[in-house]
């Protein structure tokens, strides 16, 4: 134990504190002075790298301890040493002072990847290495391959099979005479164009096409593909995990209704509580507001400008927000106070929650406005301009364990002692004084997808705050199990509360966030919402954003804690396979933990799911659960460094660029602007991706079978000689500059034009099963392949008299068209840049005929015999193909044949 707090003390710059450790601080400054404040304390934007990695403001505490580093001088020079305090007093001769302890907490932590806003902190380090969340909640990136790859990877292998097994054939129908392994390999070679090593090349410099049409899209400006290597997997996609807050949402929290019992506001009438807000100010006889009675008073009947006072008062105070002024251009404040000047000043609120910001800038629109914020105080402007001083004698923050928030306040002018207290309703209806219209309220503001917060009031007479504070101190001075005794005398206070009011404030969705989540369900995509805040928030996000309908049962995942438990919930999600199931990182843990694959297989059946209180690491083993159980291509969305872990681990990940940085967007694959733009990302350039790869790479499988058909049959005609039907320098031409670009020129085909895409989504569920490219449709390839080979092979040489050469010009010449015309057979939607590679490749080819005389006899070229030859080969190879697709397209039309936009 004497080690753990052996510890090195140093003074921490803000530069340092993005390094992996966390510290306990005693000390701060501030740019205003070098001097260290009995009551300072220091602003920090902190980037917890946690549930949430949000860049939040946080007031973090400094100790009272302080003054023992001042009195004995600590400094942070290396030579001291690491020493512990009780170490230094000894040496220096010095003793504790009576009465001066205190205690540290979280308040007191400065936590890994924090920036100090202002001055530098004195602390020590009490954590550093890989072991902390920031270092464990990440992941090593890897390549990503993509499926199409992956099958065509195995449909090369099987071109490889047949390459060695067709010149095993032939070697042995030439007999093993003489050196039989040199014709082996010769054989091999020849046979080698079935094996399309420029499949490659073509697949690469396609994707950059797909990449570069999918930046320049102006329907989802801002797009950037950081990935080339996997755009047809965003036409695979059977499974979506998105984040909520940044990438659902906006991120952004406005106040929608205020809640008195008897009385509600919402923002049309907004107006009539300013009034009655002005009013109560003005008959009172204080500038503090109404005077409340006393406790002893008894019951009193208060008036609805009373109640709205003090709900709106509370929600004015009970808050963790400092307000930060900006001073304006060309504004002189010498002469002026401090609350002049500050009326002159832009006020930005700063705080951890992003709901507490929109309260206290609602009761600034009504009114009522926080004007300065420190330590040990709060002050109030009142609708009349006066100023409310308030002193803050406890804090106690939200944790989500407690699920609420509460401070104790006593007012300067009349030294009233009051204790405000918000919180979830689920725990606020248990510390509230009973009443009718809690629940039922409650419930209508979440079926609206409001976040619901109780506000609550206790005023305390002197004597009942001093015995609160004395028991506080002592709790907090514990030893062992202080969090419980710390706990246990807050609730002692927590009783008999007086419900003030009940607000909903709608964190505001991204636009088009709704019919892009329909979109998607319509494609066959199942989205998976996973995200660290609290279920009640999660629930209520996936119900307004649609995620979740209206007409779907909800199955709350209730906490589970052992084998038992789990196979229990287990069994009741089986019974409602139907609803929508909602489950905690916690819960999720413990079913992982003993029935893996029965959670996730049931799971996969539930039409959406909802994970919440869900760490980065956790969101990571989810995806990768489903890529293993499933079998499915998954795709994961998010907006913060929370979510790269989540993003690296699906096939396919997208960031979006919003308020928390470009960290996701920059780790992701492509990145994009609003979550809105993810429908025409996978409906129109994921199908397009998968289906021009499909086609192109079955092309290209296509060109290099067809000429080895010609190779193999010339091989058997004339005796399995191992010699080469075409001279290499025709062979390297055919592959390159005679189909490269009409071949090419399939990756700006399309079966469907972007509008129908994105008006009939179901035609998405097709691609997932991947019937553009399987064994097949490859096996239908490899027998045009062997019909056209044979048909241009054995068309020549019954049409063959005079010289080989002439065999050569005939069969190249009709190979090269029937290469031409199958482009044109492939094509579903012409391009005006495809007719121009057509014409292109066949001038380039009619100008080779004349200048490569060596190859091709010019005089022949130009007799009637040469051309009708050629023109009869050609047509006996490709019409009956026309035909077959004619026939096909009018008896077996696709499904999309006949949808019009």
């Amino acid at each position: 134990m004497e080690k753990r707090h052996q510890l090195c003390l140093r003074r921490i710059p803000p530069s340092e504190l993005f390094k992996r450790q966390r510290a306990v601080f005693w000390r701060s400054t501030t740019p205003k002075s070098s001097s260290f404040y009995a009551a300072s304390e220091t602003f920090i934007c902190q980037r917890l790298m946690c549930f949430e990695s949000k860049a939040d403001w946080k007031e973090e505490l400094t100790s009272s301890t302080r003054p023992y580093f001042e009195k004995y001088n600590i400094t942070t020079e290396k030579k001291r040493g690491v020493q512990t305090r009780r170490q230094y007093m000894q040496r220096e001769g010095g003793t504790d002072v009576a009465g001066s302890e205190d205690s540290l907490s979280i308040e007191n932590t400065l936590w890994a990847n924090t920036v100090v806003a202002s001055g530098t902190a004195l602390g020590m380090v009490i954590y550093t290495g890989p072991e902390t969340r920031s270092v464990m909640n990440t992941s090593q990136p890897k390549s990503k391959v993509g499926l199409l790859d992956l099958e065509i990877n195995t449909l090369t292998k099987v071109l490889f099979f047949a390459v060695l097994t067709l010149a095993i054939v032939m070697m042995c129908l030439k007999g093993f005479g003489g050196p039989w392994y040199r014709y082996l390999f010769r054989f091999i070679l020849l046979f080698s164009y079935i094996i399309p090593i420029s499949l490659r090349v073509n697949l690469d410099m396609g994707k950059a096409a797909y990449s570069w049409l999918i930046m320049r899209d102006k329907e989802i400006p801002g797009t950037v593909v950081r990935s080339t290597t996997i755009p047809e997997e965003l036409g695979r996609i059977s499974y979506l995990m998105s984040d909520k807050t940044g990438t659902l949402t906006q991120n952004e929290m406005i106040f929608k209704r205020l809640h008195l019992g008897t009385v509600s506001y919402t923002p049309d009438t907004m107006d009539e509580l300013s009034n009655q807000l002005k009013t109560s100010f003005t008959q009172s006889l204080t500038p503090s507001g109404p005077s409340t009675p006393s406790r002893g008073a008894g019951p009193v009947r208060r008036t609805v400008i009373t109640r709205t006072y003090e709900a709106v008062r509370a929600i004015a105070l009970c808050h963790n927000v400092t307000p930060v002024y900006e001073d304006q251009e060309n504004s002189d404040s010498s002469s002026e106070t401090e609350v002049d000047q500050q009326t002159k000043q832009t006020v930005n609120y700063q705080a951890s929650s992003p709901d507490e910001v929109a309260l206290v800038a609602w009761t600034e629109s009504v009114g009522l406005t926080l004007l300065k914020r420190d330590l040990n105080s709060m002050k109030l402007r009142t609708p009349k301009g006066t100023v409310v001083s308030y002193l803050i004698l406890h804090i106690f923050p939200f944790t989500s364990e407690t699920k609420r928030m509460g401070i104790i306040v006593k007012e300067e002018q009349t030294g009233e002692i009051i204790f405000f207290m918000k919180g979830a309703d689920m725990v606020m209806q248990n510390i509230v004084q009973y009443n009718d219209w809690l629940e039922e309220e409650c419930g209508n503001m979440a079926r609206e997808g409001l976040r619901t917060l109780v506000v609550s009031k206790k005023v305390l007479t002197e004597e009942q705050f001093q015995d609160f504070d004395s028991r506080y101190h002592q709790a907090k001075m514990s030893i062992q199990d202080r969090n419980v005794k710390v706990q246990g005398v807050i609730e002692s206070l927590e009783r008999d509360m007086e419900l003030l009011c009940l607000t909903g404030v709608e964190d505001k969705l991204q636009e088009g966030v709704r019919p892009a989540l329909e979109m998607l369900k319509n494609a066959g995509i199942k989205v998976w919402m996973l995200t660290g805040d609290k279920l009640e928030t999660a629930t209520c996000i996936a119900k307004s954003s649609k995620l979740v309908s209206r007409i779907q049962a909800l199955h709350i995942f209730r906490n589970v804690n052992s084998r038992t438990e789990a196979h229990l919930e287990l069994n009741n999600l089986r019974k409602k396979q139907d609803n929508a199931l909602i489950i905690t990182g916690d819960a999720l843990q413990v079913c992982l933990k003993f029935y893996e694959h029965e959670f996730v297989e049931l799971a996969c059946q539930c039409p959406c799911v909802v994970v919440c209180r869900c760490s980065p690491t956790q969101k990571a083993e989810i995806v990768k659960l489903l890529k293993v159980h499933s079998g499915k291509r998954t795709c994961a969305i998010g907006d913060g460094g929370n979510d790269v872990s989540m993003i690296q681990a699906a096939d396919a990940g997208i960031g979006i660029v919003g308020k928390e940085g470009k960290q996701a967007s920059l780790a992701a694959d492509f990145s994009i602007t609003q979550f809105s733009h993810i429908g025409r990302l996978l409906l129109v350039h994921g199908r397009n991706s998968y289906k021009r790869s499909a086609s192109l790479s079955q092309f290209v499988i296509h060109r290099g079978l067809i000429i080895s058909t010609m190779q193999a049959i010339f091989c058997s005609v004339f005796y399995f000689v191992s010699v080469a039907l075409f001279p290499g320098f025709l062979m390297v031409g055919y592959a390159t500059i005679y189909t490269m670009y009409p071949v090419f020129s399939l990756v700006l085909d399309k079966d469907v034009s972007a509008n129908i895409a994105m008006t009939y989504p179901e035609l998405y569920k097709d691609l997932t099963k991947g019937r553009s490219l399987s064994f097949k449709t490859f096996f239908l390839w490899v027998l045009i392949s062997l019909y056209q080979g044979g048909i241009i092979m054995y068309g020549a040489l019954l049409l063959f008299e005079d010289e080989f050469i002439h065999v050569v010009s005939i069969t190249f010449t009709s190979l090269i068209l029937t290469e031409l015309l199958m482009v044109a057979l492939t094509v579903r939607t012409w391009h005006y840049l495809m007719i121009v590679a057509e014409v292109f490749s066949l001038a380039i080819y009619i100008v080779s005929l004349v200048v490569l005389k060596d190859y091709f006899d010019a005089t022949f070229l130009q007799t009637w015999d040469f051309i009708w030859k050629v023109l009869v080969i050609t047509s006996v190879s490709c019409i009956p193909l026309y035909i077959l697709k004619y026939l096909r397209k009018k008896f077996s039309p696709t499904v999309y044949s006949k949808l019009t936009p």
